[in-house]
């Protein structure tokens, strides 16, 4: 008995000491690495005329320590077509995400387009909405 209350008092300090290690701000394992961040994660296209002008910008700054990568942009239809930069974003540096909408779609929409890349903060869903007047004619 003696054995397994000793195994988990040297268990519980071990842990211990290794969350405080997480939790320390000059833990390289927090500041190392890619960041991506974007001005925001959503675009509202408001209403719109039928066949207007579909192109928007997610824009974003590598807000890490490393060169951020973006490897794919994967929209959530054929109708949302994102353009994502295929050159190297350095610590500091900006870029955008182009997003083009089939404006010929009449109605509501709301449409994702996923980011994949480096970055510590992992993928990110962008989001576009608005709503797409008739056809006058």
């Amino acid at each position: 008995m003696k054995k397994i209350y000793s195994l988990l008092l040297i268990l519980s300090f071990a842990t211990g000491g290794l969350m405080a290690q997480v939790k320390t701000t000059n833990s390289p394992l927090l500041a190392k690495g890619p960041e991506i961040t974007f001005e925001s994660l959503v675009i509202d296209y408001g209403t719109i005329e039928h066949n207007a002008d579909g192109y928007r910008e997610f824009k974003f700054t590598n807000t890490g320590s490393e060169d951020l990568l973006i490897s794919t942009c994967t929209g959530s239809c054929g109708c949302t077509v994102p353009e994502c930069p295929k050159e190297v974003i350095a610590p500091g540096q900006s870029g955008a995400i182009k997003v083009k909408y089939a404006t010929n779609r009449v109605g509501q929409f709301t449409k994702n387009v996923t980011v994949n890349s480096n970055a510590t903060n992992g993928t990110v869903t962008l989001t576009i909405k608005g709503n797409v007047l008739p056809d006058p004619q």
